[in-house]
C-alpha cells in the first residue's frame, strides 16, 4: 500500500511555521477555550506538587538522602 500523495506531502511547511515567539503565541489562539480551565487546574496541581516536594526535601531532617556508610552498622 502506498500513502496518498495529498497526505504524504501535506505537512511539508509544518516545521517552518513558527519561527518567532509572536508567531508561536498566535498559534496558541487555536487552543479550544474549553481546555483553558483544564490547563489552569493542571498548572496549579503541578506547581503544588513541586512546592510540596521541595519543601519536604529541605525541611524534613529525618529523611534519608544518602546511603549508610559501613561504619554506621
Amino acid at each position: 500500500m502506498q500513502p496518498s500523495r495529498v497526505l504524504f506531502y501535506a505537512n511539508s511547511k509544518e516545521p517552518h511555521r513558527a519561527h518567532t515567539i509572536s508567531q508561536r503565541l498566535r498559534s496558541l489562539k487555536k487552543i479550544p477555550p474549553e481546555l483553558i480551565p483544564l490547563g489552569v487546574v493542571l498548572g496549579v496541581a503541578v506547581g503544588a506538587a513541586i512546592y510540596s516536594s521541595t519543601k519536604k526535601l529541605f525541611t524534613d531532617k529525618t529523611l534519608r538522602l544518602h546511603r549508610n556508610s559501613p561504619q554506621d552498622h
